[in-house]
């Protein structure tokens, strides 16, 4: 994966869950193993049977040629020839590392498996049912449109959104409120309280009380934010910063922060133009 924050859903196929796995991009990578379940009670074997044929080879070897500037040309064209025999057998691991291929890759353990990229899960899903990839396809886009959706892009582009004032947020409470002498301990406690004066501003809770509110779920708070709560946190995380640097006390900064949350948020729910964040995901795909 490419991005450096990696969100986690399930795909509903036909009541089956299949894992998904996204920087937040369209460059998401599907559970085969959760896929090849449909079919067969032995999914590893599955999916390599699947990778025994040719057209499956020169199908993968195309696309690393397009997106991996690292693929390896030689032994790609040792497998593609050998590729439909009897005796031709190909595991992904063995062709990860024979190719340096990016478009699969496995995982150990709980939730672990065969994933890939959706263009060649969906390639693989045509092979297993052509009914069931439309039934996976339909509830990608689902996920990928649905604003509460952690594989949404609108909803990663307005999480990162709340990034932006994060140094000058950090910077103010390192300057106005860490004292220098006091243990690293303090300093760590001070971060961690400052971000739940947001948190309780814009949820209605802390960190911790949503952990345990909700221990089922991975991520944290603001993971499982709505389209518009990342742009009000963006917004009072800015100004809790010069509330500190102003010295106004944490109380006081906590009522007004969560009266502007509560003001934005209505003049959000009531305007259309936060639709407009999904044509702007649109530019440039």
């Amino acid at each position: 994966m490419k991005g450096e924050k990696i969100l986690k859903a399930n795909l509903n196929a036909k009541g089956m869950q299949i894992a998904v796995i996204s920087d937040g991009s369209y460059d998401d990578y599907i559970s085969l193993t959760d896929i090849a379940k449909y079919k067969s009670e032995d999914p590893a074997a599955t999916i390599q049977n699947w990778m025994r044929s040719r057209d499956v080879i020169e199908f993968l070897g195309l696309w690393e040629t397009i997106h991996n500037p690292n693929f390896k040309p030689l032994e790609f064209e040792g497998f593609k020839a050998r590729a439909g025999s009897n005796a031709f057998t190909l595991s992904p691991k063995r062709w990860l590392e024979a190719t340096g291929a990016i478009g699969m890759y496995s995982r150990s353990g709980r939730n672990g498996g065969t994933f890939a990229h959706r263009d060649i899960a969906f390639e693989f899903a045509s092979w297993i049912s052509a009914e069931f990839k439309l039934y996976i396809i339909t509830d990608y886009q689902r996920l990928k449109m649905d604003e509460n959706s952690r594989l949404s892009l609108k909803w990663n582009m307005n999480r990162e959104i709340s990034k932006i004032n994060y140094r000058i947020h950090t910077d103010a409470i390192k300057e106005h409120l860490i004292v220098p002498e006091l243990p690293k301990q303090y300093e760590s406690f001070t971060y961690a309280t400052e971000a739940d004066v947001l948190n309780m501003a814009m949820f209605g809770m802390t960190a911790k009380q949503w952990r345990d509110i909700n221990p089922n779920l991975d991520g944290n708070i603001r993971d499982h934010a709505t389209l518009q709560q990342p742009i009000i946190l963006s917004n009072i995380e800015s100004l809790n910063a010069v509330m500190i640097k102003q010295g106004v006390s944490r109380r006081d900064r906590l009522v007004e922060l969560n009266r502007i949350a509560k003001e934005q948020m209505s003049c959000l729910l009531k305007w259309d133009g936060t639709n407009r964040l999904e044509d702007y995901n649109h530019i440039g795909r």
